[in-house]
């Protein structure tokens, strides 16, 4: 066929089907993905090109399941700008999602706080460099170079999670081009509130799950003189009298 009929020959969407165009198709391992597929993909996925059609189908199932949990999904609490994590304490799960009110249409991947590994806070500098034009129109560099400089920061919430390993939380909203200015101060203390907000959840999660796999103790009623193991909530098994915690 040759290189140029491989390269118009017709193909179609491994997942739904759909007949493709020269321009709306992404390459997979095995096959190739429409647009619209694609598009309902987790936005923290990263590894399509080396992904199999059964890998995205498994993953196109978890992103169905994913909006029974966004249904339910009640901020108690939203962190960040431009680019918000929005944090369920009733259901122990966060998300992360774009400005706006039309979040759950996005689908947003909800993360359980025990999924969460690590969290970094992350300034990265960008330097341009200035250039001054001689009169004939080139340009050449300063001596010593002369740099624009702009800064950038970070949450980097690192996750256990089936599709992606980690997400990254951006807490400035414009430009900031000097280091300690107020925009820079505020931007380093979204994301130090992020990580420690995150943090503190996993942890205490992790906290309530050891305590719940520790060996309990049995313990005298004061109130009948049963010896009983207290309920989740100190309580007597036998009288319900308040033991309170061991």
């Amino acid at each position: 066929m040759g290189l140029f009929g491989s390269l118009f020959e017709k193909k179609s969407c491994d997942i739904c089907g759909k007949e493709l165009g020269l321009l709306g198709k992404r390459k997979l391992e095995d096959g190739y993905l429409c647009k619209d597929c694609a598009g309902k993909l987790s936005p923290f996925f990263s590894e399509r090109r080396s992904s199999t059609v059964q890998d995205i189908r498994e993953q196109l199932a978890y992103r169905e399941e994913n909006k029974a949990r966004v249904s339910s999904f009640t901020p108690t609490r939203t962190l960040g700008q431009r680019t918000r994590v929005l944090i369920d304490d009733d259901a122990r799960a966060f998300a992360v999602v774009p400005a706006g009110s039309g979040w759950r249409e996005a689908n947003p991947d909800i993360i359980d706080f025990s999924q969460v590994t690590g969290c970094i806070v992350d300034v990265r500098e960008t330097r341009t460099e200035i250039e001054r034009e001689l009169e004939d129109g080139t340009s050449v560099s300063y001596d010593p170079p002369r740099y624009d400089i702009d800064y950038d920061v970070y949450a980097i919430v690192q996750v256990n999670a089936p599709y992606f390993d980690e997400i990254t939380v951006k807490a400035n909203t414009s430009r900031i081009e000097t280091q300690g200015s107020p925009d820079y101060r505020e931007a380093v203390r979204i994301a130090e509130e992020i990580r420690e907000a995150l943090l503190g959840a996993r942890d205490a999660v992790r906290d309530e799950a050891v305590a719940a796999a520790a060996p309990k103790e049995a313990r005298t009623c004061p109130f009948c003189g049963a010896t009983t193991f207290p309920d989740a909530n100190g309580r007597c098994e036998y009288c319900g009298g308040a033991m309170g915690s061991a």
